[in-house]
C-alpha cells in the first residue's frame, strides 16, 4: 500500500441542540493509505458515521483538517466541496436509494449525468459497471424485479461508475441476511483487492468487519483502538 490518500488532524464535530453543544468527534487523527479497507466499529452514538460523512465531504468539522489526496476538503466551499464529491466519491449505503421507475442501468448511470459523458459512453461505462457487479445480464430490470442483494449490488455499481477515489459505505450490509451479506462483502473485497479501491465501511456487525483490512474502533467520539486482520 502506498502514501496516506485519507489525513485528519485533530478533528472535532460539534452540534448545537437548542442552547446545548454536544462533541461528537475529539481530537481524532487517523491516516489512510490508498488501497485500503477500513472497517470502522463502536457503539450507537460513537460518532463513526459522522467520521464518515465527513471523509466523504457530506458534512464539514468544527475544527481540524480532512485531507485527501493532498486536498484539504475541510476548507472547500459548498460548491466546490459538492464538486468534490461527485468526482472523488462513491457512497453505499444500507437502503439502497435506487429509483423504482429507472431499470438497473438507468440508476448506474445517474451520477453520469452530472458529466458532459454522451449517451452512449453514459451506457457503456453502466454496463461495465453492472459486470463487475455480476449483474451485466440484469441491466435492463426495475428494483422490484431485483433481491435485496441484487438493489444493493445496483447501488454498489452506481458508485463505482464514475470510477471514484474512494468508496464510502455505510452499514451496506445492515438489511440483507448473513449469507447475502457475506456475497456482498465479498464483493467489496474485490473491489479493493482486484481493483484498487479505497473504502471505508461503518459497521456494528464483527463479522463484516473482517472482510476489511483492518478495524477501527470509536467510543465516545474517540479512536480508542486499531487492529490489524
Amino acid at each position: 500500500m502506498s502514501e496516506s490518500l485519507v489525513q485528519i488532524r485533530d478533528l472535532t464535530k460539534n452540534y448545537t441542540r437548542g442552547k446545548q453543544t454536544v462533541e461528537v468527534l475529539h481530537g481524532i487523527d487517523i491516516d489512510i493509505p490508498k488501497g485500503d479497507f477500513v472497517a470502522l466499529m463502536g457503539p450507537s452514538g460513537s460518532g463513526k458515521t459522522t467520521l464518515l460523512n465527513l471523509i466523504g465531504g457530506l458534512d464539514t468539522p468544527s475544527t481540524g483538517s480532512v485531507a485527501i489526496a493532498g486536498q484539504r476538503i475541510d476548507q472547500f466551499a459548498t460548491a466546490q466541496l459538492s464538486k468534490w464529491r461527485a468526482d472523488h466519491v462513491g457512497f453505499v449505503f444500507q437502503f439502497y436509494n435506487l429509483l423504482p421507475v429507472l431499470s438497473a442501468q438507468g440508476n448506474v448511470e445517474l451520477p453520469l449525468l452530472l458529466t458532459k459523458m454522451g449517451k452512449a459512453e453514459r451506457a457503456r461505462r453502466a454496463q461495465i459497471a453492472l459486470q463487475l457487479v455480476g449483474l451485466g445480464d440484469r441491466a435492463h430490470h426495475k428494483p422490484r424485479e431485483l433481491s435485496g442483494g441484487q438493489e444493493q449490488r445496483v447501488a454498489i455499481a452506481r458508485a463505482i461508475v464514475t470510477d471514484p477515489t474512494l468508496l464510502v459505505c455505510d452499514e451496506p450490509t445492515g438489511d440483507l441476511d448473513r449469507k447475502t451479506a457475506d456475497e456482498i462483502l465479498t464483493l467489496l473485497q474485490t473491489l479493493n483487492r482486484e481493483h484498487g479501491k479505497t473504502i471505508i465501511m461503518v459497521t456494528h456487525d464483527p463479522k463484516a468487519a473482517e472482510f476489511a483490512n483492518r478495524t477501527v474502533h470509536l467510543d465516545k467520539g474517540q479512536l480508542v483502538t486499531e487492529a490489524a486482520h
